[in-house]
């Protein structure tokens, strides 16, 4: 092989290398936080406390990422699980890492909701207490749960205390991972999505 083919192999090498870090600059980052088994594809990255293939890093909350380095911060039935104290540490950590004119997508028990269909007759006590205190199993040894829950008007007031603007419900059926189900997507009756009662609320915001 003469110099000349040598010479242009390693500005091919180059180039692909520039390539690749371009991708990676320019890539539309979205983050799937508390995920569990779920996962969304790989042009997300899972972060959750599991031990699952697809997960990219266990801390929901101090994320491995450059401050204004993400597009899309998604999180469902997670929020809940910090108090309201603790839950603007956590807003305030989420949108240092969103880019300006990111999203915020949340997705929590709907208290509003539970209470209206509770004292329907619709559902029992029973029934509420799983969505609203919430349980789950980190470990063999440790246990989390709900430390509170929400309804529009207090969540929307948290988000705009810490910032974060445009604040408006969104529709799982009309996002790109709407196909994918979780508790975005909970409905009473059980999995009745046609006449069901979505028992979630979306909601999602810009930094």
């Amino acid at each position: 092989m003469n110099i000349d083919k040598k010479y242009m192999l390693l500005i091919i090498k180059y180039m692909l290398l520039i390539f690749k870090y371009m991708l990676l600059i320019f890539k539309y980052m979205k983050l799937n936080l508390g995920c569990g088994k779920r996962n969304f594809g790989e042009d997300w990255i899972h972060i959750d406390g599991s031990n699952y293939s697809h997960i990219h890093s266990y801390d929901i909350v101090n994320l491995p990422f450059e401050e204004n380095s993400v597009d899309l911060i998604y999180a469902s039935h997670v929020f809940e699980y910090f108090d309201r104290e603790n839950a603007d540490e956590v807003l305030q950590k989420w949108k240092k890492c969103l880019k300006p004119n990111g999203v915020l997508r949340l997705a929590v028990p709907n208290f509003e909701v539970y209470s209206k269909v509770y004292t329907s007759g619709k559902i029992t006590l029973d029934q509420c207490i799983g969505p609203l205190y919430g349980k789950w199993k980190m470990t063999e040894t440790d246990m989390i749960y709900h430390k509170t829950t929400y309804d529009f008007t207090s969540l929307k007031q948290k988000l705009e205390t810490n910032g974060f603007q445009n604040i408006k419900l969104w529709n799982w059926k009309e996002i790109d991972h709407g196909n994918i189900d979780d508790y975005s997507q909970s409905y009473i009756p059980h999995m009745d999505k046609e006449s069901g009662t979505l028992m979630s609320l979306n909601i999602q915001c810009i930094k």
